[in-house]
């Protein structure tokens, strides 16, 4: 089960019209006077369509939400009518999309809202509920959404690591955490230790697994880094572009289908094209992980291989 909760699921049918409507229901609340029923009317349409995408407080099936997600969600729904309110008039659509500030808002909101005191809640209730119960499962899933969302997890050993290394080592600390957090929430004493707090319990582990996580990946961050370096002394011809959206544009052509053919085996959507743009576009090694359902391990071992493989190539195009 646990493993199921880090793999990403497949689009809404309906993105497109939520997005036209998040635009048009935010352009109607900038446009409608301040501190007036039709600005607050426009507002509180806003903020339905924005938590109709909310990560959490979700219900199973038909039931209806337990006490703690229902008290999470109104507080979240207040807390972001107030944010919206105080926001709006900064938007500027021609810049953002609808889709980014509202989910950016939404995150923010979850994040103040869910503080110790909802996560050891929501922990408590899980462990009411009968060990393989449907309900359970469910809670857990939204419980490791939560932990996520609050952004309470500590960052231990950053300073042992290189940055680009670190990254990749605490996010499969963090998913092997939330996976024991699953495994083990029976074995969560809200009575135990000085502070008593839940999430003092979850980066307890947080922290040995990130030197367990050390330990498996052996000498990766060794030729990790030595790939990257590489790579940044390539030399180019004067240009007004920086070299990375260059190293990026050259990726993205792959004029020769060389990036997309070089694949983690008998996944063809893990390429080395689709892996290198990912992370020009700023997203984690987590996002992508869930993304293509393939482990962060594994993902990165198969990216600095690239790396090293293409060096050479890169070296020679760029520089003609």
């Amino acid at each position: 089960m646990a493993k199921s909760l880090y793999r990403s699921g497949t689009s809404s049918p309906s993105a497109k019209i939520m997005k036209e409507v998040l635009e048009r229901l935010a352009i109607a609340a900038q446009q409608s006077l301040p501190q007036t029923q039709e600005r607050q009317r426009a507002i509180e349409q806003l903020v339905s369509e924005i938590l109709r995408s909310r990560p959490i407080c979700r219900p199973l099936g038909v039931q209806a939400l337990c006490k703690v997600q229902q008290e999470i969600y109104e507080q979240v729904q207040q807390q972001l009518l107030y944010e919206v309110e105080r926001e709006i008039d900064k938007y500027k659509p021609e810049r953002l999309r609808a889709r980014d500030w509202t989910n950016a808002l939404r995150d923010r909101t979850f994040g103040q809202v869910l503080d110790d005191n909802r996560l050891k809640q929501l922990a408590l209730e899980i462990q009411q509920l009968p060990a393989q119960s449907e309900l359970r499962q469910h809670l857990l899933g939204e419980l490791i959404k939560a932990i996520r969302l609050s952004r309470r997890l500590c960052r231990p050993h950053r300073t042992k690591f290189s940055p680009t290394f670190y990254e990749l080592l605490y996010e499969e600390a963090v998913n092997e955490t939330l996976i024991y957090v699953c495994q083990n929430i029976d074995k969560y004493d809200p009575e135990r230790g000085t502070s008593k707090k839940f999430i003092t319990w979850v980066n307890f582990h947080l922290d040995k697994l990130v030197i367990d996580c050390r330990r498996k990946f052996g000498n990766v961050e060794t030729n990790f880094s030595s790939s990257l370096t590489e790579i940044e002394k390539i030399e180019v011809p004067q240009t007004s572009f920086p070299l990375s959206d260059l190293i990026r544009d050259y990726i993205e052509e792959d004029a020769e289908n060389l990036f997309k053919l070089a694949q983690i085996e008998k996944r063809p959507e893990a390429n080395f094209r689709a892996i290198a743009l990912s992370r020009f576009a700023g997203k984690s090694w987590e996002e992508i992980s869930e993304e293509l359902g393939v482990v962060v391990p594994t993902l990165s071992s198969f990216y600095q291989r690239c790396c090293r493989k293409f060096t050479a190539k890169f070296k020679a195009d760029l520089q003609n």
